[in-house]
């Protein structure tokens, strides 16, 4: 992370928006807006929701656990 900047991260609203994604059985689920932010923000977590729903990922705990792992963690 930066020394100048800081990016604030309300973790249990990211966890229930990236676990709506991966319980969401329809197409539609591509145009919810936590799909845009983490394109802008970290790409790399949409490959990793993609995965989680094809794996049948059903417990939110698991999502919160990545959520966890990659953006709590990196709290100062």
């Amino acid at each position: 992370m930066s020394q100048f900047f800081r990016l604030q991260v309300d973790t249990d609203e990211l966890v229930t928006a990236m676990y709506d994604f991966v319980t969401d059985p329809h197409p539609s689920r591509n145009e919810r807006p936590i799909i845009q932010e983490l394109s802008d923000i970290h790409p790399e977590s949409i490959d990793v929701l993609e995965s989680m729903l094809l794996d049948g990922t059903e417990e939110r705990r698991d999502v919160a656990a990545y959520v966890d792992l990659v953006f709590a963690s990196a709290r100062p």
